[in-house]
């Protein structure tokens, strides 16, 4: 929990010193917290994620925008029991999602957007990186950015989940 809060405070710091600076117009960059709900077999295995980072966007033309962001994403591994009734516990699993792609504004408080990218598992338990594609769909008001999207990480079969974003652009 301490690497959730330290990076949080990192971010923060570093948007808060970016927007005391000069602003570029159809430049933004601020932190998120996100909420997911992990789907199917891997809803099976874990019971919730949380994860903290920070994104930007670069308007590229009147509607359309290039996005991305690095965070940290946490996964609480589930409670199971095997086959001869034996409890144990799935690991936890601990990631660091980084994700660029294309956001559209359909109208001026509403968007839809597509990333793709890499998730780098951290830990002891997971190795590796897998392949991310997120679409999804986002209200952005004033500079709160309100996102609510499906996300599929696909390394040795898909680990999806539903997420949903809550952040601030400066």
């Amino acid at each position: 929990m301490n690497t959730f809060r330290f990076l949080f405070v990192i971010l923060f710091i570093a948007g808060a010193f970016l927007s005391a600076g000069a602003q570029w117009k159809g430049f933004s960059l601020g932190p998120y917290g996100e909420y997911a709900i992990p789907q199917g077999e891997f809803g099976e295995n874990f019971n919730w994620g949380a994860g903290v980072g920070g994104t930007a966007d670069i308007r590229l033309i009147k509607k359309l925008a290039l996005t991305g962001s690095v965070g940290y994403m946490y996964f609480r591994g589930a409670d199971r029991t095997d086959d001869a009734g034996n409890p144990y516990r799935v690991y936890d699993l601990k990631a660091v999602p980084i994700r660029v792609g294309l956001k559209y504004r359909l109208i001026p408080l509403l968007y839809v957007k597509l990333e793709a990218g890499s998730a780098n598992y951290s830990g002891n338990h997971y190795d590796g990186s897998a392949f991310i594609l997120s679409p999804g769909v986002g209200l952005r008001i004033l500079g709160f950015d309100l996102q609510a999207k499906y996300e599929a990480w696909m390394k040795d079969g898909t680990k999806g989940f539903v997420g949903f974003k809550a952040g601030w652009n400066f």
